[in-house]
């Protein structure tokens, strides 16, 4: 890689935000074995595969859309899911594109019987909330679920220029509370939804208890080293330890495989070294840049994806704004 692909490189990341930026470079960078073991992970029965990734069912009415955009198929890029009740079901997620939310209530409606009833966003970032409006086509009208943050945001950000067609998707969106946990009842099961930060100032999860499971959003990345660039990272670590729960948990991350206890953990585990090489190296005056440059995860932790040094600069450059 000569010094001009370097610059290219970075640039392109200082000029997007999205976590669908931050996976489309790291498609680029990847080696093809390592993408290809990604699409391979599996968790639960495979119920649909396409490119874009594998839906895969993980308890008895739900299943979680574990996307694969290393492949370079941008239709979802981020995971997402279903939970259905006897008179009701939830989709989860907007997606990269409207393609992506088509193609997710369509096996809703395979597996259920249903359209989505409802949908919920679990942030605004661009993967997870742009293709939202592909589940009010066919004339069908599911209630969009977001924070009003969330809602601001979508429309503030991600889209550029101004697209009145695509906002309306949002803006119509039932305001979720930013401060309490609210239940959503879909006969037979019950979601709470949980406002959450850290991320961004806006996350939620969406959380049962029986059977235990949570969508974590992005506030979960299982093996993949997270995208820093709206995160407060205090409140990233203290809403990621909300989530861990005692008993026996499936947790879906916002990306890479289903994870359970273990997975999670080691997730924690890679959040506290960012935190402790951070703290050391502010305390010491060593620039984000430089401290970025030299940090690496212990190799007890095993291998994270997205192994870029402009990735681990950014998680330093979130710290600092802390510290």
């Amino acid at each position: 890689m000569d010094g001009g692909e370097v610059t290219s490189r970075r640039a392109f990341l200082a000029q997007t935000g999205s976590c669908g930026a931050h996976l489309a470079l790291a498609g680029a960078l990847m080696p093809r074995a390592a993408r290809l073991a990604w699409t391979r992970s599996v968790y639960g029965e495979v119920v649909a595969r396409e490119p874009f990734g594998a839906l895969e069912k993980v308890a008895d009415g739900v299943w979680a859309l574990v996307s694969t955009p290393l492949s370079g198929d941008r239709t979802t890029l981020s995971n997402g899911g279903i939970i259905a009740g006897r008179n009701a079901v939830l989709a989860i997620e907007g997606f990269n594109q409207p393609q992506g939310a088509q193609w997710l209530a369509g096996k809703a409606r395979e597996l259920t019987g249903k359209w989505p009833t409802h949908v919920a966003l679990t942030h605004y970032h661009s993967d997870h909330a742009n293709g939202v409006a592909g589940y009010l086509s066919k004339g069908e009208h599911p209630t969009i679920r977001a924070t009003a943050r969330t809602r601001d945001l979508v429309v503030e950000r991600n889209i550029q220029p101004p697209d009145p067609a695509r906002a309306a998707a949002v803006n119509d969106a039932v305001i979720l509370s930013g401060s309490e946990a609210t239940s959503l009842d879909l006969g037979g099961k019950t979601v709470r939804v949980v406002p959450r930060a850290g991320h961004t100032d806006s996350d939620v999860s969406l959380e049962l208890d029986d059977p235990s499971l949570v969508f974590c959003g992005d506030l979960f990345w299982n093996a993949m080293f997270p995208n820093f660039v709206d995160a407060v990272p205090t409140k990233l670590a203290s809403s990621v330890r909300a989530l861990r729960r005692v008993r026996d948990t499936t947790y879906i991350p916002g990306h890479g495989a289903v994870g359970r206890a273990a997975e999670y953990d080691r997730y924690v585990a890679m959040l506290d070294e960012v935190e402790r090489g951070a703290r050391k190296a502010h305390a010491a005056g060593v620039s984000a840049a430089d401290a970025g440059a030299s940090f690496t995860v212990p190799a007890s932790l095993g291998e994270w994806t997205l192994f870029n040094k402009v990735f681990f600069q950014r998680a330093f450059e979130a710290w600092y704004k802390e510290l």
